[in-house]
Order: C-alpha cells, then sequence, then structure tokens
C-alpha cells in the first residue's frame, strides 16, 4: 500500500466537500424553485422570488468553500508570513 502524503489528502478531501456541496446546492435550489413554482409563482408577479435568498446564502456559501478547496494554500501562505516577520528581525 502506497502511502498519502498528508497535505495532498487535505487538499483532496476539501475539493470533494465541494464538489459534494455542489450538488446539494443544486438539487436543494431545484426542489425551492419547484415549490415557489408549484405553490402560485403567477400570483408573485413583479415582486422577488423568494428562492433567491435561499440562493444567494447558498452561494456565499459555496464561494468560500470554493476559495478554501482551489484558491487557498495556507502552508504557503503560513510560510511566506513567517519568512517576513523572520526578515523583520
Amino acid at each position: 500500500m502506497e502511502q498519502r502524503d498528508e497535505e495532498l489528502w487535505k487538499i483532496a478531501r476539501r475539493r470533494a466537500k465541494f464538489q459534494s456541496s455542489l450538488v446539494s446546492v443544486v438539487v436543494v435550489s431545484l426542489i425551492l424553485w419547484a415549490i415557489w413554482w408549484f405553490t402560485g409563482a403567477e400570483r408573485h408577479g413583479g415582486r422577488m422570488p423568494w428562492p433567491l435568498w435561499a440562493m444567494l446564502g447558498m452561494g456565499i456559501y459555496l464561494l468560500l468553500q470554493f476559495i478554501r478547496a482551489y484558491k487557498t494554500d495556507h502552508d504557503t501562505l503560513a510560510e511566506k508570513e513567517y519568512e517576513k516577520l523572520k526578515n523583520q528581525k
């Protein structure tokens, strides 16, 4: 059995969690829009549909998860900060 690189394993878990959350958000959003539609969407006229509020919250959550999974490398950031502090001494 090949030994895993623990850092790569953490990154893989964060990315898998994001992908799972993305699927969940899409499914929940579709359900909310279906509820809105079947409970009388035409009665709401020009008002903003309420599922948009839920999607806004879920979208913010997904954005933060995406940034954590794909755009940040905490160890690299910590190393850079450490070197900067070390050079200030």
